[in-house]
């Protein structure tokens, strides 16, 4: 459905926290806080991660821990340690938005959608968005 501009409006899919301890992390935001599991904890052999998501109203908590000391999100976890990673936004149509931000200059970390488990999506880098890595989903 597309706003006063045209362009199509956009959904919160999820908040990505990137943690060193996932029983912990499950424990506190699934236990202490009473959030549901929204899917199975899994790995992701492909990134290298495990994954869990929790149901958070209308959106989902990703909970994300690296599996190898040489991946991407185990450097990022060595640097910055645990706490906020991404957050991901749903778009209809995710190439017309890529082409869009990259015409007005931001910086994509994929400039062609990236597929997993049937959904597509792509990264834009922090130095575009004030600091924060983006996830943007195509919604279905």
């Amino acid at each position: 459905m597309p706003d006063e501009s045209g362009k199509s409006l956009i959904k919160l899919n999820h908040l990505a926290l990137i943690v060193d301890d996932m029983d912990a992390a499950l424990r506190f935001w699934g236990e202490s806080l009473g959030l549901s599991a929204a899917g199975e904890r899994r790995t992701v052999a492909a990134e290298s991660v495990e994954i869990a998501f929790l149901s958070l109203g209308d959106a989902r908590l990703e909970l994300i821990k690296p599996t190898s000391d040489d991946s991407g999100v185990a450097k990022y976890l060595a640097k910055k340690g645990p706490g906020m990673h991404h957050v991901c936004l749903e778009v209809r149509d995710l190439e017309a938005r890529l082409a869009e931000l990259a015409e007005a200059g931001c910086e994509l970390i994929n400039d062609k959608p990236r597929e997993r488990d049937g959904r597509r999506y792509a990264f834009v880098h922090p130095a575009s968005t004030g600091g924060v890595l983006l996830e943007l989903y195509e919604r279905g």
